[in-house]
């Protein structure tokens, strides 16, 4: 299937540019910005959890460090969002060293175990230093519209800027699937004990994975923390957040590269129509809706739209 692959891909991108351009509506951007920075999202989680097959349940932790760093330096020190999400990102690939050396030698659900325990450890660090940090009541950043503060009077910017990670992630993410380390990635994750024994180094594979998807996480945490402007730990290091970003990488396609984006398409725009129409009215309905398709997804798709597409396509074809 070269449907936006390659070229394919870049014809897609210009298209979504040009919808930008053209929407005049507020909520509208909204939904494209919160659309691209969970199709982000859901590529770096892929990076580790799709081709590594390592579930990890607790992305949350990487994607708050990445938006308390970048929030705190701007704040504190007037260093710009620019330098400082690329703080961030180096901060998470410190913590996600701390993390992958000791849990790797975890498997299965030890180690998903392990990365929710990660995230609601720094959860409850980021409550207590609360002189630093806000604690609970979090921070609230002033608005200054500028370049150099990642704050911008309309929302168009953004969905730009958004869009830029978007692109940045499918590629990166391609690149490595077509990488020495994104073979290495996809045989341990068939079967690890037989990739070591091929004389692959599964635990630095792992770390590899694992640095490079923290790093992304943390500059997409750091960006949407200027959008809202505005963060606190219940939700920059939620539970539900990584669970909401593995489930969309999971309904659009597990392991691809267009898979996450797909995901991102269907799910958020679902979550947030739901969320502005239904939730106030009718409190708690959007999210039995919500649930009854994830699992009609779950379970009439279970390898994910794209590969059910594309398996669909290639019968047809060959019928």
């Amino acid at each position: 299937m070269r449907f936006l692959k390659g070229s394919y891909f870049l014809g897609f991108l210009i298209l979504l540019a040009l919808l930008v351009a053209l929407v005049q509506n507020a909520f509208v951007l909204h939904l494209l910005i919160m659309v691209f920075t969970s199709a982000a999202l859901g590529l770096a989680w892929n990076i580790i959890g799709g081709y590594g097959g390592q579930l990890s349940l607790g992305h949350a932790a990487f994607y708050g460090i990445g938006a308390y760093t970048s929030t705190l330096l701007f704040l504190h020190l007037g260093v710009t969002p620019w330098l400082g999400m690329i703080a961030g990102g180096l901060l998470a690939v410190i913590a996600s060293l701390v993390l992958g050396i000791p849990c790797f030698r975890l498997r299965g659900t030890y180690f998903t175990l392990a990365t929710i325990a990660f995230a609601e450890v720094l959860r409850i660090l980021v409550v207590y230093f609360k002189e630093f940090t806000g604690g609970s009541i979090g921070i609230v950043l002033k608005f200054n519209a500028g370049f150099l503060n990642l704050m911008f009077k309309n929302r168009e910017p953004f969905a730009y800027v958004a869009l830029g990670f978007m692109a940045l992630t499918y590629y990166l993410s391609v690149w490595i699937e077509n990488s020495r380390l994104g073979y290495y990635l996809t045989a341990l994750k068939e079967n690890e004990d037989g990739a070591r024994a091929l004389g692959i180094n599964t635990y630095r594979c792992k770390l590899i994975a694992l640095m490079i998807s923290a790093f992304l996480t943390a500059l997409i945490g750091s960006f949407f923390a200027q959008y809202l402007t505005f963060i606190e730990p219940e939700s920059e290091f939620s539970l539900g957040l990584s669970i909401a970003l593995t489930l969309s990488v999971m309904i659009g396609g597990i392991g691809t590269a267009l898979g996450p984006i797909i995901g991102a398409f269907i799910i958020t725009p679902l979550q947030e129509l739901l969320r502005v129409y239904i939730s106030g009215e009718y409190q708690g309905l959007q999210n039995i809706i919500y649930g009854i398709v994830l699992v009609v997804v779950v379970i009439c798709i279970p390898q994910g739209v794209y590969k059910w597409v594309t398996e669909t396509i290639f019968r047809k074809r060959t019928a």
